[in-house]
């Protein structure tokens, strides 16, 4: 076979192929559905229409979702932070209502209340120690024996008094308040010195000139040392007398501390009988008294205290309890 035989088989074999391919492809494209016609917009539809239509279905849509509540059940950060408080602000209000709570927070005030008259009372009486130094030297030389040692006449009599308050402060917030007729007398005693060293030099016809403005204030120091060592034990009795609603026997209103029975042992049942055995002792001696004719029918505090040598606070309650017992 030549080499022009064989160039023109393949030819045909070519054309053969793209008559195939021609011939499927126009198979095909009968076999395909015509593709409809795209419908056009109806008449008068305009960009204007379209833009209003297309407002009106996203208004359809968004009522739609809006009436769904689920979204307005969720808590916001503000609306969490708010409820975190407000059950914050039930729980400390819950707490504040408990006995031991209260009890404890009763104590906190007695101890700073305690603490700042302390401070104040310390103040008062350096105040006047320049005063007492001007009585105790009388004239002395500037750093002479006499000027020297005048300074040391205020401390220690402040040192004293302190002495005693500050163990009467002691026992007030342990809730053993100290009452003594003689404590009384001492602190008296040591004011009144304080007192009186402070005014004698600036009195009227002591001072020349006298001045009035000068003599209040050397009196300002011994003035507010007496007032807070007055106002102190009616600040301590009235704390101590405070109810908080404790439970008897100590226990919590939680339920968590120790219970005693109505005629249980405890300590604080212990206590309690004690001190109700020394008041109805006392009451018994005051009745004797008032029968002997050493009391009036109904004595004072005062000379209940002077009669059977007791505390103001326990003399109180005896006249107390003469009165509801001759009622």
């Amino acid at each position: 076979m030549s080499p022009i035989s064989t160039l023109n088989g393949g030819d045909d074999f070519g054309r053969d192929v793209d008559r195939g391919l021609a011939e499927m492809e126009g198979f095909l494209t009968a076999q395909t559905p015509p593709t409809p016609a795209q419908p056009g917009p109806p008449l008068g539809w305009s960009r204007r229409v379209g833009k209003l239509a297309a407002e009106v279905e996203e208004a359809h849509l968004l009522a739609a979702l809006q009436a769904d509540p689920v979204p307005l059940a969720i808590d916001t950060p503000k609306v969490r932070k708010r409820r975190q408080r407000a059950a914050e602000a039930a729980r400390l209000h819950t707490l504040g209502q408990d006995p031991a709570a209260r009890a404890y927070h009763a104590a906190r005030v007695l101890r700073w209340l305690t603490g700042a008259a302390l401070v104040a009372l310390g103040l008062a009486l350096a105040w006047s120690t320049a005063g007492v130094q001007t009585f105790a030297a009388d004239g002395a030389p500037p750093w002479s024996a006499e000027w020297v040692f005048a300074w040391c006449v205020e401390p220690f009599l402040s040192l004293g008094l302190l002495t005693i308050v500050g163990a009467k402060a002691y026992l007030a917030i342990r809730g053993q308040p100290l009452t003594h007729p003689r404590l009384d007398t001492i602190e008296r005693l040591f004011l009144g010195l304080t007192l009186g060293m402070n005014a004698f030099p600036h009195l009227p016809f002591v001072a020349e000139p006298f001045r009035f403005p000068i003599l209040v204030l050397h009196l300002l120091g011994p003035i507010i040392a007496v007032a807070i060592v007055t106002a102190l034990p009616i600040l301590w009795a009235a704390f101590t007398a405070l109810d908080h609603g404790l439970p008897q026997g100590g226990g919590t209103a939680g339920g968590t501390g120790r219970k005693y029975s109505a005629n249980g042992t405890g300590p604080a049942e212990v206590v309690l009988a004690q001190h109700r055995a020394r008041l109805a002792r006392h009451v018994a001696r005051a009745r004797e008294l008032i029968a002997a004719g050493h009391l009036p029918a109904h004595p004072g505090a005062k000379a209940l205290r002077r009669a059977l040598e007791v505390g103001t606070d326990t003399a109180r309650q005896v006249r107390d309890a003469l009165k509801d017992g001759a009622r």
